[in-house]
C-alpha cells in the first residue's frame, strides 16, 4: 500500500498468516511446535532490519512460543525505521477439519490493538478474527485507519465444487462490511495454491484484496497465482466517509451491554 501522489512502491507490507512455513495446522502434529520462536526473536530481528533498510512498515504473522506449553498465532508490527512497535495475538481460534488451530494456539490476551506507524494507524487482526464485527469495531474505535488481516483460508477438496463460490463470497462480503461499518480501509492478505496433507489438503483461494471505506474493492489478486498488490489508500477519505455516513457518531453505546452475553434467547 502507498499514499497517492508520493511513492510508486509499497509503504506498508502485510504478509500472509504464518508465512514462514506451510500451513501446518492441517493436522495435529507435535513436531510442528519446533517451528515456534519467541516474539521478539530471531525472525523479528531480521524483519526489523528489513523494515529499516527499505523504509517500510511490515506486518508479519508468526508462530510465537511464549513459554513452555503456551503458544500463540501472533502478528508483529515494525515501523519504517525498523522499530518493533509491538504484537497482536490472534483472539479467535478455529477448530475445523484441516484447521486444527486450537491444538497449537492459546487465544490472545493482549486485546485489540492499534499501532501508530509512519504511514498511518494500523490495526491488525488475523484470519478467523475477520468474521467478527466486534473485533473490527473495537480496533477501529482505537483509531485504526487500516484493518489488516493476515490470512490462510481455502477450500477442502470435497467442498470446493459445491460450496466454493459461496464460501469465498461470504469471506469477502463480511470483510467489506467491516470497511463500511467502520469507515476505514480493509486489507486481507491470503495464501494461494494447494498444500497437501494426509487429510486431503487445502486449496487456498488467494484473492487477497483491499477495500476502501465505502466497501469497494480497489484491487484483488488472482485465485491461483502468487501476486504482489501495491494499492493506493487515501487516508483523507476516512474523515469524508465518516462525515457522510456517521455510523460511529450515531452508535447507541448505552444499549449494547448485552453484547457481552453468549446468547440471550434463554435468559
Amino acid at each position: 500500500m502507498h499514499s497517492p501522489g508520493r511513492h510508486a512502491w509499497a509503504q506498508i507490507i502485510c504478509l500472509p498468516e504464518l508465512f514462514r512455513s506451510r500451513y501446518f495446522c492441517q493436522s495435529e502434529d507435535y513436531d510442528c511446535f519446533a517451528l515456534a520462536e519467541p516474539v521478539p526473536g530471531p525472525t523479528t530481528e531480521r524483519l526489523a532490519q528489513l523494515a529499516a533498510d527499505l523504509q517500510v512498515v511490515i506486518i508479519a504473522s508468526l508462530f510465537e512460543k511464549r513459554t513452555a506449553g503456551i503458544y500463540h498465532n501472533t502478528a508483529a508490527v515494525f515501523d519504517a525505521d525498523g522499530r518493533y512497535l509491538g504484537k497482536y495475538r490472534k483472539m479467535h481460534i478455529p477448530d475445523d477439519p484441516g484447521y486444527y488451530e486450537k491444538f497449537y494456539f492459546t487465544p490472545g490476551d493482549l486485546g485489540f490493538q492499534v499501532f501508530a506507524t509512519r504511514f498511518g494507524s494500523i490495526g491488525t487482526l488475523i484470519c478467523w478474527d475477520q468474521w467478527y464485527p466486534e473485533a473490527a469495531r473495537l480496533t477501529a474505535l482505537q483509531g485504526a485507519a487500516i484493518l489488516c488481516y493476515p490470512t490462510a483460508i481455502g477450500w477442502h477438496p470435497d467442498e470446493q465444487a459445491e460450496f466454493g463460490a459461496t464460501q469465498h463470497q461470504s469471506w469477502e462480503i463480511i470483510q467489506r462490511s467491516h470497511a463500511v461499518a467502520n469507515g476505514c480501509y480493509v486489507v486481507s492478505v491470503n495464501r494461494t495454491g494447494y498444500e497437501e496433507s494426509a487429510h486431503g489438503g487445502i486449496t487456498f483461494w488467494g484473492q487477497s484484496f483491499v477495500a476502501d471505506p465505502s466497501g469497494q474493492v480497489l484491487a484483488r489478486a488472482s485465485s491461483d497465482q502468487p501476486e504482489v498488490l501495491v494499492v493506493a489508500c487515501d487516508l483523507a477519505r476516512i474523515d469524508t466517509t465518516r462525515v457522510h455516513w456517521p455510523f460511529l457518531r450515531d452508535r447507541r453505546i448505552d444499549a449494547y451491554g448485552d453484547l457481552t452475553q453468549r446468547y440471550l434467547g434463554d435468559l
